[in-house]
């Protein structure tokens, strides 16, 4: 079997929903995620590239006729050029880099260029066909930025809540307490601040044509728990035992992503060294009303797969949906909540569903990279009770031996 390697990854500054990158369309942060990954690569014969495969999480507006393959020809790339758009809702560009490494574990594909892209300011309305013409009633129109939409009657009820409801009952389950998503909230934005200011992201981010957002958008540098604690929660009152807020859940956001992926080989043809091995993938399925909690035997088959246990590993990327299914995941591992995101996560930087995953990626290898950990995991939550997760091996140089 041949080993399949990340080389490198770029994003886009996630933007604020509404705000700086909604005037952007979704198939266009998409191609300049791609142009800006070609250009990245010295020794690129597009010729060379096999695939391209993207995440989207909704499909239904300008990116609906397969985003991968419309970013492919917008960014001039050859037609003889194939691509795949892959919809896991938010592990969307997260299983597009588990699709990829397979092609090129069996040897079906060399080099494939991997990602995601998500407006949620551009996601449309929608409104269903009736099943007979010219109804005299009003029809409802219904969004498609995030959630349940046009429900089959047929699902149970306590499936098809909203999100935030559901982050409600499985903070409840595990006992997760407002101090705690306070602090973990607050613990982002810092920390993705400080990753900001010391250049951590400047290597990982591109700034998209025509708009002048240099940074994720909705970061809040000198967030408090203290601060937070005074906001109002959002999904359940107080009085029926609410505790998510809008400051402990992820922002809706637009963004893109890429990442190269390839064989050993790949590296003469991107002219790149590899970063990372994709070492170890698992998927797995909960109730849809705890779907928060999907990461944690996702990530605990990816490390089976990979051969290793939590002992070993060095550093943790979870997407950070909602704090408290972070913190359900983080105790359901029994690690340090010091190696999960030491450089910020979803609530500070935005979650494009489409888009998260290969941000992920990218920001795990990079991490591995400067401090010189062997082995990371990158695990996300996915709307309908899915998780998905990734392990990665740090193959750059130099490995400090000593850890791990």
């Amino acid at each position: 079997m041949n080993h399949a390697y990340l080389y490198d990854a770029v994003r886009t500054p996630f933007g604020k929903f509404g705000s700086t990158l909604a005037g952007v369309r979704p198939d266009d942060l998409a191609a300049h995620v791609v142009r800006e990954s070609v250009a990245r690569a010295p020794r690129l014969d597009v010729t060379r590239i096999d695939e391209v495969v993207f995440g989207n999480a909704n499909g239904a507006g300008e990116e609906n006729r397969n985003v991968a393959r419309m970013a492919t020809l917008l960014a001039g790339l050859p037609t003889s050029i194939p691509g795949t758009t892959v919809n896991r809702l938010c592990g969307s560009s997260l299983d597009a880099a588990m699709i990829a490494s397979r092609q090129i574990n069996v040897g079906d594909a060399e080099l494939v260029l991997v990602g995601g892209a998500e407006s949620m300011s551009r996601a449309p309305w929608v409104l269903p066909k009736t099943e007979r013409p010219f109804p005299a009633g009003d029809l409802s129109l219904s969004s498609t930025t995030l959630g349940w939409r046009l429900v089959n009657p047929d699902m149970p009820g306590e499936w098809t809540v909203s999100l935030g409801e559901a982050t409600e009952q499985l903070g409840e389950k595990y006992g997760i307490t407002r101090e705690r998503q306070d602090e973990f909230a607050a613990r982002s934005h810092n920390l993705a601040a400080a990753a900001w200011d010391e250049g951590f992201y400047d290597n990982l981010t591109t700034v998209v044509p025509g708009t002048e957002l240099l940074r994720d958008e909705g970061i809040r540098p000198g967030s408090t728990a203290a601060k937070l604690a005074g906001l109002k929660t959002v999904f359940r009152n107080e009085e029926l035992g609410g505790t998510v807020t809008a400051a402990t859940s992820s922002p809706l956001s637009d963004g893109a992503s890429a990442a190269w992926l390839g064989s050993e080989a790949a590296a003469r043809i991107l002219g790149l060294d590899p970063l990372a091995r994709i070492a170890g993938r698992g998927a797995s399925g909960v109730d849809p009303q705890f779907f928060g909690y999907g990461p944690v035997e996702a990530a605990n088959r990816a490390l089976a797969k990979a051969g290793i246990g939590w002992e070993q590993v060095g550093a943790v990327e979870l997407n950070e949906a909602f704090a408290a299914q972070s913190l359900a995941c983080i105790d359901a591992w029994g690690i340090d909540p010091e190696l999960v995101n030491r450089h910020g996560g979803a609530i500070a930087m935005g979650h494009p569903l489409g888009a998260s995953g290969a941000r992920l990626l990218g920001t795990l290898a990079r991490s591995l990279q400067a401090s010189g950990e062997r082995w990371g995991v990158a695990a996300i939550c996915i709307g309908v009770g899915q998780g998905l997760a990734i392990v990665l091996e740090n193959v750059s140089a130099p490995i400090n031996a000593a850890k791990n």
